[in-house]
């Protein structure tokens, strides 16, 4: 039998790792426990597996100091929110003796929290890895294995103070993601029609403190006829920076496309305007000029996910002509690419950023795939029904790990 032949148990694999890990639900509750989490832990399986872990394990009464389970608990809906995994600073978390009610014993843990993904990006399992320290603290460099007071005084409050310093930047990252979203909440366009022509637009933060603020999106009336240009872009970075540049760089397209031939044109002169905007190296963005009097799309791509075009008929089509190297790519750019597409009255157009379709272990196309079923499933709802349906589908009910920026035009 060859080594990709053999039929692994990975149940009995999970049972015999030899540190103690958990399996959580994403209601905290016991979903299974290896072998050495039981027999550290002190817990028999009927007394852990299905119950909510602060009920396995409360926090002790007696301390009113104890900061345990609030730390752990923060931690894992930390990684429930943001599908990343989170390593805690050294833990003091009292257990109660499971042969003596009422008594706590004085327990030190370095836990690691890592969330399992299904197919779609949601995290449907929480690992709780766990290294008890305690008899370490108790025994470490001192003669005949007494307690060392001392260096587990030492070790206490450097732990908590790591813990305040973390909690002091989650609180500063905090403040920036509120003054980065008010940024760009003041930069983007105000949701409106363009002329008679019914159009909804819609931006969600991503979850994390600072994956925020690289998305925007613009609609803008071109010079003759009835003409609209809608565009949608995506900046590298996040938080406060990120929507500083994105600022620029929508502004810069807004006035661009406004005299420019065409959406290459307004891209090229974009990109060499990105070429001087520190922070704005390998941006993304697509735009479309719609002509409402000869129904035609013009559009092209900077980098960018391809615009979906939902005909009067139901189906979706990918605008994937015209798409170049994402802006500032090229020190000394060709003139980008441009394509044309033909529309009838009741088509729909969709614009949208990476955050509606990219999943973590997933492939672009199976995202792009799940869009296309959810846009031919509501063709024909207004712009304002099918927004509200395709972020309810297709963003993960815990929110994205990246922020999600859409824009929705009637033709």
């Amino acid at each position: 039998m060859t080594q990709t032949e053999i039929d692994i148990d990975y149940a009995a694999v999970f049972q015999a790792l030899p540190g103690m890990v958990a399996l959580l639900t994403p209601d905290l509750v016991f979903a299974d426990a290896n072998e050495e989490f039981l027999r550290t832990a002190g817990r028999t399986r009927r007394q852990v597996v299905g119950r909510y872990l602060f009920d396995v394990f409360p926090e002790n009464p007696n301390d009113p100091t104890a900061t345990g389970m609030r730390n752990l608990e923060a931690s894992l809906r930390r990684v429930l929110a943001t599908g990343e995994r989170d390593a805690m600073a050294l833990q003091r978390y009292d257990v109660e003796s499971p042969d003596e009610p009422g008594h706590w014993e004085e327990r030190y843990w370095s836990p690691v929290n890592v969330p399992v993904h299904d197919a779609d990006g949601n995290v449907v399992l929480l690992v709780h890895r766990v290294e008890e320290i305690t008899e370490f603290i108790r025994s470490r460099g001192v003669p005949g294995g007494s307690r060392p007071r001392v260096l587990e005084a030492e070790l206490y409050t450097r732990a908590r103070e790591l813990q305040e310093v973390n909690e002091r930047l989650r609180d500063a990252h905090a403040r920036e993601r509120e003054v980065a979203l008010a940024l760009q909440e003041a930069m983007l366009p105000a949701p409106r029609q363009v002329r008679d022509h019914r159009a909804a637009v819609r931006y969600r933060p991503a979850t994390g403190a600072l994956n925020v603020c690289g998305d925007w999106y613009d609609l803008v009336d071109l010079l003759g006829g009835d003409r609209i240009g809608v565009a949608v872009g995506d900046v590298v970075g996040h938080g406060l920076e990120a929507a500083g540049v994105m600022g620029q760089l929508r502004s810069a397209l807004s006035a661009t496309s406004r005299v420019a031939e065409g959406p290459a044109q307004a891209l090229d002169v974009l990109g060499r305007y990105a070429h001087v905007v520190d922070g704005a190296e390998s941006s993304t963005a697509v735009t479309t000029f719609i002509d409402f009097d000869r129904h035609v799309i013009t559009y092209s791509s900077a980098g960018h996910l391809p615009p979906a075009l939902i005909r009067a008929n139901g189906t979706v089509e990918f605008l994937d002509q015209a798409t170049d190297p994402p802006l500032d790519a090229d020190p000394d750019p060709l003139p980008r690419l441009e394509a044309s597409t033909e529309f009838t009255d009741g088509c729909t157009l969709v614009l949208y950023t990476d955050g509606l379709v990219e999943r973590r272990h997933e492939d672009i196309d199976t995202g792009l795939a799940r869009l296309s079923d959810a846009l031919a499933r509501h063709q024909g709802a207004d712009p304002e029904v099918l927004a509200d349906a395709v972020l309810l589908e297709l963003l993960p009910p815990a929110g994205a790990t990246d922020d999600t920026a859409l824009i929705i035009v009637r033709l």
